[in-house]
């Protein structure tokens, strides 16, 4: 007997129901990318291993899918490094490839090899898949999706302003009001550590504090111990674990905290023009919040940092991301060329849609219209009414066996076809049909010369 086939953990199968409502989520995000000037790029699914290597800190360099080499790959390593068992000096050997972690660092190669194509400021939208190695769990996908939208070329804070808004009426088209848009700046964590005595340890000080909703606030004390930040760089740093208050209070509490810090003082600064003018503008549904405590540990942000929290009720992690990167394309060679770029989690997205039932009634209808098959002449004509049905935009199909009418009816049923069309050989010799309005139950008898009339109507 034939083993029952399965797929990997954290990797997916989509109905055609799910992939309607995917492909809904994606169609309004892209709408306003575009809305708001941004042009479509794609890039490869898989990247050369020194392209994504060491872009993502020493977590996320872990969580990348590695591609081993065709043939014979362990051809090319020595008898010495074999024996080492030694991963991290073993896999450049046996792996020139590997799947993209996400779109922003590809995106970045992209822009350093098609500078001279580039008009520059450049907007850019990306909807691809990326994968990582982690622990699949509720909302953590091994595969997924990205939406990601970018500016490069500029250092403009009215960039950032953009994103916020950008968000916010995705959100809002979406129906999931009532999102909160987490705002930080790494700047200002950079001013923290150096004020705690700890700026040699921004990495570890960052990654650990970015974990406070998963781990705790023990947690994060625990685990900068661990990394060598000292008890009295913690005790300084108490305050941020109860930073309550509103937006200007505190951006109020920060300038005191940092006024000693040029680089955090800057930070505050640039946190205080994004506020400042999205008070003035206003928002539809989201609201914005300076969180003091993200800080997304990614070695590339150098400024504003995003992160996007479902509406209060969904226990769902972060929809949404992203921030500042003053040089990512410097990692290529393309120096002083700063960007801004936001991410959207499709597939997260989706679960909280879900959990708010707020999905359109009729997405998933992939018919319109079912034409039952009562034999070969009836057939031949029904299908010329559905090439006219075609034209008008409906999806018409007819059923493409001459089964029993109890047989097709159930078909209609299970796929929730709203209209059936019958043309028997009566109907057929006086050129009628009849139309059955499934949810309802009512049948009524047509021309056939009118059914482009009567689907008008």
């Amino acid at each position: 007997m034939a083993q029952k086939p399965s797929i990997p953990k954290g990797t997916r199968d989509f109905s055609p129901a799910e992939v309607a409502k995917r492909n809904y989520i994606i169609s309004i995000i892209k709408k306003h990318f575009e809305t708001f000037a941004f042009q479509p790029i794609e890039t490869p699914s898989f990247e050369n291993y020194e392209t994504l290597m060491g872009k993502y800190g020493e977590e996320g360099d872990r969580l990348i899918f590695k591609i081993l080499n065709s043939g014979d790959f362990l051809n090319k390593v020595s008898e010495e490094l074999y024996a080492e068992k030694n991963a991290n000096a073993l896999t450049p050997k046996i792996s020139e490839k590997a799947l993209r972690y996400d779109l922003t660092v590809p995106f970045a190669r992209y822009v350093v090899m098609h500078q001279n194509e580039i008009d520059f400021p450049f907007k850019r939208y990306q909807v691809q898949p990326v994968w990582r190695a982690d622990r699949p769990q509720k909302g953590r996908f091994r595969e997924f999706y990205q939406c990601d939208a970018d500016v490069i070329g500029s250092t403009s804070l009215w960039q950032e302003v953009e994103f916020v808004q950008l968000y916010d009426r995705v959100f809002t088209d979406l129906k999931a009001d009532g999102v909160t848009i987490k705002m930080n700046n790494r700047k200002i964590l950079s001013g923290i550590a150096e004020v705690i005595g700890a700026k040699d340890k921004l990495i570890d000080f960052t990654v650990a504090l970015d974990k406070l909703d998963k781990i705790g606030e023990e947690g994060v004390k625990k685990e900068m111990l661990e990394k060598g930040i000292t008890t009295d760089a913690i005790e300084k740093v108490q305050p941020l674990f109860s930073f309550t208050g509103t937006n200007k209070e505190k951006l109020n509490q920060l300038k005191d905290l940092l006024s000693t810090s040029e680089e955090g003082t800057k930070g505050v600064e640039e946190l205080g023009f994004i506020i400042e003018a999205i008070e003035t503008l206003g928002l539809l549904s989201a609201s914005l919040e300076i969180d003091v405590t993200l800080a997304r540990g990614l070695n590339y942000y150098t400024g504003a940092i995003f992160e996007v929290a479902a509406p209060k009720g969904v226990q769902m992690g972060s929809i949404g991301g992203g921030g500042r990167y003053d040089d990512l394309t410097g990692i290529f060679g393309l120096k002083d060329v700063s960007g801004v770029g936001i991410s959207f989690g499709l597939d997260r997205i989706y679960l909280v849609l879900e959990e708010l039932h707020v999905f359109p009634e009729n997405i998933t209808n992939a018919l319109d219209v079912l034409f039952i098959n009562f034999g070969d002449k009836e057939a031949l004509q029904c299908l010329k009414c559905i090439k006219m049905l075609r034209e008008l935009g409906l999806k018409a199909e007819l059923y493409p066996d001459n089964a029993k009418m109890q047989k097709q009816m159930k078909y209609a049923n299970k796929r929730d076809i709203p209209f059936v069309v019958m043309i028997g050989g009566e109907e057929l010799a006086n050129q009628n049909f009849v139309l059955k309005r499934m949810h309802s139950g009512e049948q009524e008898t047509h021309a056939i010369k009118d059914i482009e009339k009567v689907f008008k109507a």
